[in-house]
C-alpha cells in the first residue's frame, strides 16, 4: 500500500457538489492498494499513519501526532499512486489492485484507524472526487508498506 499524507489546517471531499468527507486540522491522506498487498501492509501504514509525529508541539518540533492534537483523517482512495511512468508518456497501473480487491482493502484500511480512536471522514471509492485542502506548512509525507520509499 502506497500513501500521501499532508497536513492540513481542514480539507474537504465533494462527489457531485456533495460534501462527502471534511476535517479541520489534521491529515489529508491518498491511498493507494497495489495488486501484491495483504491484510499486514493495510495493519503496517495504519499504524504508521496513526502515530506519525508531524504536528508541532510547544517548541516548534514535530512531535504530535494526529490523536494528540484531536485532529482528524480524510482518507480518499487513489490507484493512480500506483502509475509507472518510467516508460513512455502514459502511466502504466498494472501493479494496482483490482477493484474488488482494492475496495475491501479499502474499508479495512478505514476500520484500522478508527480502531485506534481515529476520527476518519472518506470520499467515495471509485467516485470522481473533489478535494479542498489548505496545507499546513506544507508537510507532505510518501509512505510504501513495502518500505521501498
Amino acid at each position: 500500500m502506497r500513501a500521501v499524507v499532508q497536513r492540513v489546517q481542514r480539507a474537504v471531499c465533494r462527489v457531485d457538489g456533495q460534501i462527502t468527507g471534511q476535517i479541520q486540522q489534521g491529515l489529508l491522506v491518498f491511498v493507494g492498494i497495489g495488486a501484491e498487498d495483504a491484510d499486514a501492509d493495510a495493519v503496517y501504514l495504519a499504524d504508521k499513519i496513526a502515530h506519525l509525529r508531524v504536528f508541532e508541539d510547544s517548541d516548534g518540533r514535530m512531535n504530535l501526532d494526529v490523536q494528540q492534537v484531536s485532529g482528524g483523517i480524510l482518507l480518499i482512495s487513489q490507484f493512480t499512486l500506483y502509475g509507472d511512468c518510467r516508460k513512455g508518456r502514459r502511466p502504466d497501473f498494472t501493479a494496482a489492485a483490482g477493484p474488488e480487491k482494492a475496495r475491501q482493502m479499502y474499508e479495512q484500511f478505514i476500520e484500522l484507524l478508527r480502531v485506534k480512536g481515529l476520527t476518519v471522514q472518506t470520499g467515495i471509492f471509485a467516485a470522481m472526487m473533489e478535494i479542498d485542502c489548505v496545507q499546513d506548512g506544507p508537510v507532505t509525507i510518501l509512505l510504501d508498506s513495502r518500505r521501498l520509499f
